[in-house]
């Protein structure tokens, strides 16, 4: 995710860090780093220059130039700036969903078509019934395209959500006013509505969800738009906006684009806060977007809070400090215990979706790893330990040739990889034994010996 854009400017923010003194001329010289890097993104040319100006006059200020370590506060006026770019600067509740209205809370979703705005819908789904508890229910008012209907009503069933059917002969006015009726008397917290949309921006599609708009009275109408397009995202965004009170954007897509600039430069040319941003195709790939944080993200320095949340979401914590006990009164950390940590893996997400959340210069240490081959791996163990026979997995011992013959043609591996598997369980048993007693303490003194940041 904004990879591109991200590289330049950990470089740029490498070398401001190392600056003792910060003169016109070595500022400048930033400045004009940063601007490249942020043009060569995507990001549309006003929001460049208002984001420079901006930064160039702090940066002259009193609050770096008085500094003990002037490069490291300008690093911090730069990340500030690009948060501000990105919204921050309309406050923490401008990124939050509205529920202040007598339930259902409807959420008008509107964007060109391709975009991913049914895909959205379900996404969006997911995370109020998951993170917010809402009771949600989700209707297509996409009468040109029948498969849409049907995608949406697959995607709702997949993340457990209610879905009011329509069919192409109805008017979407009428859809969106039937779906209502039934939300209220079911007693829904949310209605999400889909609309349609079309390859280019035209008349009637915006007179159409202008009326749908009239007739429902959304408390968020939310623009949808691909961040992958480009400078083409600004001149949708700014057609959408004069056509219909937007509440807020949501992009999608943000890990297919290289470039991010749509992410940048949407909100300046709006006015409106990115509610939402679509960080992979899985139904669980949207996060809540913070200004903050995305501008660490975009600067390098990673987001460890959201690495924490994803872990928070992935992880078992009963089932981690039952594991912790039994190790401690010296049970046997067994091949079922291995298989868990495993699903925990799996369960945040993958390796790579965890990486992208890292500082980055730990981000380019795993740059020469495989990310799809490493989750690929740790399917191939889930499968071979799935082979195995209750006894085997109590007691790995037993596992002798022609057991690993049978477990291998199970898995439809080599033996090998049974083998491979093996190894690596062995290392994370000999790990677990060392927890026993006051292991954890001469593992930690073994650890602050490679790492020096923990002395």
């Amino acid at each position: 995710m904004l990879d591109n854009l991200t590289t330049r400017l950990a470089k740029v923010v490498k070398t401001m860090r190392g600056e003792a003194r910060l003169t016109e001329s070595n500022t400048a010289e930033m400045l004009r780093e940063v601007r490249m890097a942020l043009l060569e993104a995507d990001v549309a040319l006003p929001a460049v220059r208002e984001f420079i100006a901006r930064v160039k006059e702090k940066a002259m200020g009193e609050e770096v130039i008085g500094s003990l370590s002037p490069g490291q506060a300008l690093v911090g006026v730069v990340q500030k700036e690009l948060a501000t770019l990105m919204g921050a600067d309309l406050g923490p509740e401008a990124t939050q969903l509205s529920f202040a209205q007598q339930p259902p809370a409807i959420i008008l979703m509107a964007g060109l078509q391709g975009v991913g705005k049914t895909t959205t819908v379900g996404k969006l789904a997911k995370y109020l019934r998951e993170e917010k508890k809402k009771k949600v229910l989700t209707v297509s008012g996409d009468v040109y395209r029948p498969a849409a209907i049907h995608q949406l009503e697959t995607v709702t069933k997949q993340v457990g959500a209610d879905f009011f059917p329509s069919t192409p002969d109805q008017k979407p006015v009428d859809i969106a006013l039937a779906a209502l009726d039934w939300a209220r008397k079911h007693y829904h917290d949310v209605l999400i509505i889909d609309t349609a949309g079309r390859l280019a921006i035209d008349e009637a599609m915006m007179q159409e969800i202008a009326a749908v708009h009239a007739a429902v009275k959304p408390i968020e109408t939310l623009f949808v738009v691909d961040a992958m397009v480009g400078q083409d995202a600004i001149n949708t965004a700014k057609a959408f906006n004069e056509a219909l009170p937007l509440t807020g954007v949501v992009l999608t897509k943000l890990d297919g684009d290289s470039r991010g600039g749509a992410a940048l430069s949407v909100r300046h040319i709006t006015g409106k806060p990115i509610k939402f941003a679509g960080v992979s195709e899985k139904l669980d790939g949207l996060e809540a977007f913070d200004p903050q944080r995305m501008a660490s993200r975009v600067l390098g320095m990673g987001d460890i809070l959201a690495l924490v949340e994803e872990a928070r979401k992935g992880v078992d914590v009963k089932a981690a400090a039952d594991l912790a006990n039994k190790i401690k009164v010296g049970g046997k950390f067994d091949m079922n215990d291995f298989r868990a940590q495993l699903g925990q893996m799996k369960n945040m997400g993958g390796m790579q979706k965890l990486v992208d959340k890292l500082p980055a210069q730990f981000q380019q240490a795993a740059g020469s790893a495989n990310m799809d081959q490493a989750d690929k791996s740790v399917r191939r163990m889930v499968g071979i330990i799935d082979s195995m026979t209750p006894a085997e997995r109590a007691k790995p011992e037993i596992i002798k040739a022609t057991r690993k013959r049978r477990i291998a043609a199970g898995a439809g591996v080599q033996v090998q990889e049974v083998n491979r598997m093996l190894a690596q369980y062995e290392q994370m048993n000999a790990m677990m034994k060392k927890l026993k007693g006051g292991g954890m303490m001469k593992m930690m003194r073994s650890m602050k010996g490679l790492m020096p940041g923990l002395r």
